[in-house]
């Protein structure tokens, strides 16, 4: 997975590999995509740095949960 913020387009992209398909919009400034599967592929952010200051955007920790069957 892959996460970058492009001020240019003020917009957080965070996508992953595989064959787009779909795309889902959430609100005017966020959309998601899919693959045929309705895996999620990747996140659209935009407006980004009115919603979340920089600083918090570039200083980021990840927690990853792993569930077990």
């Amino acid at each position: 997975m892959k996460i970058k913020i492009d001020l240019k387009a003020d917009a957080l992209i965070r996508s992953q590999k595989g064959k787009f398909a779909k795309n889902k919009v959430i609100d005017e400034d966020t959309l998601v995509d899919f693959d045929k599967k309705g895996r999620l592929l990747g996140v659209e952010m935009l407006n980004i740095t009115h919603r979340i200051p920089l600083k918090q955007l570039t200083d980021v920790n990840v927690k990853i949960h792993v569930i077990e069957d």
